[in-house]
């Protein structure tokens, strides 16, 4: 028997279309956002693809765009930046 979540407490994310390694980009995020920024923003990796929690996205954003990593797109589905 699997357990359902309501829609309340799922976690909505958005997902970012960028460039560059990873190692760049989790270093980029800690740097600017801190630990307990990283954990809030719940980073998740889909190849090149980042997945974050939506009410963190643009202080992601920031620190990335701070260490020079551009961000190509934004969208709330994974179906969304393949367009």
């Amino acid at each position: 028997m699997t357990l359902k979540l309501k829609p309340s407490a799922r976690i909505n994310r958005r997902y970012l279309l960028i460039e560059g390694k990873r190692e760049n980009i989790e270093r980029a995020i800690l740097d600017y956002v801190g630990i307990l920024g990283y954990s809030r923003a719940g980073v998740m990796f889909v190849g090149k693809i980042l997945a974050v929690n939506r009410k963190e996205v643009d202080k992601v954003k920031a620190g990335l765009l701070l260490a020079g990593i551009k961000v190509k797109r934004v969208s709330g589905t994974l179906k969304g930046l393949r367009k």
